[in-house]
């Protein structure tokens, strides 16, 4: 009988979706549970329900009787089990065990989707203070986003794991510029006021947005309380339409009409509703908007 480990206990919950790819989290359950065991950790084991079920969890149950909380799911899961963590106030380290179709941040991170490796990470690594940020008074873990790409990320196919090179594909068919959805936008940031008419905004703390890996440049720090954000104002002809779409697929974002900034905060309005995603979920729907950064908001385990 193999000894157990002479860590020192920690009482862990782990929280999982089950449906999340394609069920490889169910199948290696009992290796999960194994390794937490191993090392001493006894576990508390949840699998979500519905949508929403990881926040109210981790909310209302009393995060502070856990030593460690580990989710495995993809980057909406993950956005759950933090907004919940930071809705209880208590800054308990959150393990990841990523299982969704593009797995942004956990790249951004280094975390890897190998389920051995990822659990070395969580159970030897160490606790990383990470920005997040604040919608209207929800918590999100990268990426807020409204326009052209935000109803490819939550409506289409999971198999559409390059959501800017399947636009960068509907973008080449436009056969009209009146046919872009478009909204005309003030902004307020760091950088002072400024406005426009755009099909797309982005504000974000990571490497990979949408499988696009380096979106926001190489300039990227997880813990400075800034944004990268990225805004593409309507283009007024077929030349700067077809200069958004080399841009895309060439993975960069230097077209003409394209601008990125970062700053701590912004301030949004719009004439008319506008769609938004968070983490690449279905966000709600809005005219005045308020992000923040939280810098600093919640501790994940990464490499040491």
């Amino acid at each position: 009988m193999e000894r157990l480990s002479e860590n020192k206990i920690k009482r862990t919950l782990f929280v999982y979706n089950p449906k999340a790819g394609k069920g490889t989290v169910v199948k290696n359950l009992h290796e999960i549970v194994d390794a937490f065991t191993k090392v001493n950790y006894p576990v508390t084991v949840y699998p979500t329900q519905a949508q929403g079920d990881a926040c109210r969890l981790v909310e209302t149950r009393d995060a502070g009787q856990y030593d460690l909380i580990v989710c495995s799911g993809g980057d909406g899961t993950l956005r759950e089990v933090v907004n919940g963590l930071m809705k209880s106030g208590v800054a308990t380290p959150v393990g990841y065990i990523p299982a969704g179709s593009t797995n942004d941040f956990a790249r951004s991170l280094g975390l890897p989707d190998d389920i051995p490796e990822a659990m070395e990470i969580i159970t030897k690594g160490k606790p990383f203070l990470c920005d997040a940020g604040n919608f209207n008074g929800e918590n999100f873990v990268y990426v807020a986003a409204f326009g052209l790409f935000t109803d490819v990320s939550y409506a289409t196919n999971q198999q559409w794991k390059n959501i800017f090179g399947h636009v960068a594909y509907i973008l080449e068919g436009v056969k009209s510029l009146s046919s872009i959805q478009s909204y005309e936008v003030q902004i307020e940031c760091d950088e002072g006021t400024m406005r426009g008419n755009y099909i797309y905004g982005m504000v974000t703390n990571s490497l990979s947005v949408g499988g696009f890996k380096n979106i926001t440049g190489k300039d990227v720090s997880f813990d400075d309380g800034k944004f990268e954000v990225i805004l593409i104002r309507r283009p007024a002809t077929f030349a700067e339409l077809n200069d958004i779409v080399i841009s895309l697929l060439r993975q960069s974002f230097d077209a003409i009409c394209m601008q990125s900034f970062k700053t701590s905060y912004l301030k949004i309005k719009s004439r008319e509703e506008i769609n938004w995603t968070l983490d690449g979920e279905f966000g709600g729907t809005y005219i005045d908007v308020e992000i923040k950064n939280v810098q600093r908001a919640f501790p994940i385990m990464v490499r040491k």
